[in-house]
């Protein structure tokens, strides 16, 4: 098995969310056996709210991006996280 690419989004829980702290949180919440690939990137939604695009480099085997998108939910400030894309890396 080799290593895939997964894009993550998460929306933050509102406008007033601070995407900084945010950021940091999602970064500390990376489980073992997953890479951080680049910066975690902030897309524009509507009428300010931004959602983050984080990339991790994962182990592809079954169910890995099911667990990361949970360690993802965990956190305050995160409204809803959901994988938006899985290649191969």
């Amino acid at each position: 098995m080799g290593d895939v690419a997964a894009k993550i989004k998460v929306m933050p829980e509102s406008v007033d969310t601070n995407l900084a702290e945010l950021k940091e949180k999602l970064k500390a919440a990376i489980p073992a056996g997953a890479n951080l690939h680049g910066d975690i990137v902030e897309e524009p939604i509507a009428f300010g709210l931004k959602a983050l695009i984080v990339t991790l480099i994962v182990n592809d085997q079954e169910g890995r991006n099911r667990s990361y998108r949970r360690s993802f939910c965990k956190d305050p400030g995160a409204e809803n996280v959901k994988v938006i894309d899985v290649n191969r890396f």
